[in-house]
């Protein structure tokens, strides 16, 4: 929920209307049984929501733009055929 700006970092509010006096209570009841306070439970929760929910890649940096970008159908490219053989750079 953070982000940082020039090093300092903001934290995000978010309010919650509309919550039955029932999920109320059972919250407090579970913050309670885990040592934190409602919100501290509701963060706590969001984030194992949000981490379940996000699928785990494997592979590396060029397996996951692949996985990124199949979906869109991709193209394979032909690429124009070697007439020279490879060499080494010259820096001057």
């Amino acid at each position: 929920m953070a982000s940082s700006t020039y090093g300092k970092d903001i934290m995000a509010s978010l309010t919650v209307r509309g919550l039955d006096q029932e999920t109320k209570s059972r919250l407090r009841v579970r913050a309670a049984q885990h040592g934190r306070s409602m919100e501290a439970e509701v963060r706590a929760i969001i984030q194992q929501a949000l981490a379940e929910s996000e699928p785990r890649m494997t592979g590396g940096l060029g397996t996951r733009i692949h996985a990124r970008f199949a979906a869109l159908g991709g193209v394979e490219l032909e690429l124009p055929a070697r007439n020279q053989q490879p060499r080494a750079a010259i820096f001057e």
